[in-house]
């Protein structure tokens, strides 16, 4: 089972904070997030690898007032493809999803996902989703959906695709007030998606 995210919030009692940060509801308990993704993962003849399997957030502190979700920072991971023989490059990553854009961090948090600097044996290629080649090339690995790299409309082939994975996790600001340890997780991985 491949492990997406983590993240715990130990309890501390609320005679230890200044109450000038009480004042605005804000939680202060060490917060650290993690997301695991996939360290390695294999299809057929192809092998599938990102550069780290996890994302720590850090601690968070405070939030801004009036914000709906809270922005953790985008982390960036290097991922890459490797096959024995050329084949087209194709990638979909599973996990429960969160809505249509996103993926679920926690109950009610989500990640986004997007890739940049792809190539196929060290050429440039565009990110499509299959049989919406007029759409332009986003890089967004959306929930049900596959990216082709393509050139020139065409799929790719080749034996090695590497490519930035950009990992961008976002908590509404209410799950912030929690006075017990707790815990958000997601789990899923990227796939070599074969006949895409």
């Amino acid at each position: 089972m491949k492990q997406l995210q983590r993240s715990a919030a130990p309890y501390e009692p609320a005679e230890h904070f200044e109450c000038g940060r009480l004042r605005y509801g804000l939680f202060l308990y060490l917060l650290l997030f993690v997301v695991m993704l996939a360290n390695e993962a294999r299809a057929d003849n192809c092998r599938v690898s990102l550069s780290q399997p996890r994302v720590d957030y850090g601690v968070i502190r405070h939030a801004e007032r009036g914000q709906p979700h809270i922005p953790l920072g985008t982390r960036t991971l290097r991922l890459s493809v490797a096959c024995e023989a050329p084949v087209s490059m194709a990638l979909r990553f599973t996990g429960v999803p969160a809505g249509a854009q996103g993926f679920r961090f926690g109950r009610q948090g989500h990640f986004t996902l997007s890739l940049q600097s792809a190539q196929v044996d060290g050429k440039p290629v565009e990110l499509m989703r299959p049989r919406l080649s007029d759409e332009p090339a986003t890089g967004r690995l959306l929930p049900g959906h596959t990216l082709v790299a393509q050139v020139a409309g065409v799929p790719a082939h080749g034996r090695r695709f590497t490519a930035l994975v950009n990992v961008e996790t976002f908590l509404p600001i209410a799950l912030l007030a929690v006075r017990d340890e707790t815990i958000f997780e997601g789990q899923g991985g990227f796939e070599w998606a074969p006949g895409a």
